[in-house]
């Protein structure tokens, strides 16, 4: 691996696995069929023994990696691929294996993650872009069970990084706050939230979008949150995303933006303010 090069902008310890498709196209691997795919249980884009063969090969040279997974049966094939080749190598300590999207969990499989120490690099934003047609590829009751499920993960133990997955989704990272902690779509809609339960406060979710998702990249120590002696990586909102009245978020803007103590934008609003 190397790390920090590029003065500290580049880090190559990272390998990107792909278990399975997607939902919209039917391609995410399911344990039962499609509701609306005529037996159709998607496609594995790399065959199980591959992926061990990759994981193998990660623990070997010290990569961490990371595998695509939609579907349940994509999922679960990974989690049992990470689980076999992490008790072959006991003396790796901190490989931080990740799940990419994890979007629809099997809830025998929702545990695992926790208990094996998986990461969860989720996007807050694919369950309200996707949840509106999600039950009619998999029913109403496999949704309820295991679709976007960010509580079931973060209270059996899991490790959520929340990113946006541009340029799949928009790059805001207010739209994907917003979507975390709402579970609605930027009309509001549904009333409540798609699956409310499964929303997280807005501290948690400030978490997985910045000192979880800098352990995911394995970078807790210098970046992620406020404090001494870390990289000044900041930004300057408008107002206060953990105290405004949930509709009031989207409306957030950004006044700045420093990175690694370099002020690299700002708003014209910043820079008419008093100072």
């Amino acid at each position: 691996p190397e790390v920090g090069l590029g003065g500290g902008f580049l880090t190559i310890r990272s390998m990107k696995a792909f278990a399975d498709g997607a939902l919209g196209s039917r391609g995410a691997a399911l344990l039962e069929p499609y509701e609306d795919g005529e037996g159709n249980l998607g496609l594995l884009v790399t065959p199980e023994e591959g992926l061990l063969e990759a994981a193998r090969e990660a623990l070997d040279r010290g990569f961490q990696m990371g595998t695509h997974a939609i579907g349940d049966r994509g999922n679960r094939i990974v989690l049992d691929v990470y689980e076999k080749a992490l008790a072959e190598r006991p003396e790796v300590k901190d490989p931080r294996f990740r799940v990419e999207h994890a979007q629809i969990l099997d809830e025998d499989d929702i545990p695992r993650f926790g208990r094996l120490g998986i990461l969860a690099a989720m996007q807050g934003i694919h369950c309200t872009s996707d949840r509106p047609w999600a039950p009619r590829r998999l029913g109403d009751a496999r949704v309820e069970e295991g679709a976007y499920v960010w509580r079931k993960l973060l209270d059996t133990g899991a490790r959520i990084l929340n990113g946006t997955d541009a340029p799949v989704e928009d790059l805001s990272p207010i739209e994907n706050f917003y979507a975390t902690v709402t579970r609605q779509d930027k009309t509001g809609q549904p009333s409540g939230g798609f699956d409310p339960d499964q929303r997280l406060t807005r501290e948690e979710a400030l978490r997985t979008m910045t000192l979880d998702a800098a352990y995911g990249s394995f970078e807790e120590e210098r970046k992620g949150s406020i404090t001494p002696g870390k990289v000044a990586d900041l930004v300057v909102l408008s107002q206060d995303i953990l105290a405004v009245p949930e509709e009031d978020l989207l409306a957030t803007e950004v006044h700045a933006t420093i990175v690694d103590g370099k002020t690299l934008y700002e708003s014209l609003a910043l820079t008419r303010s008093p100072r």
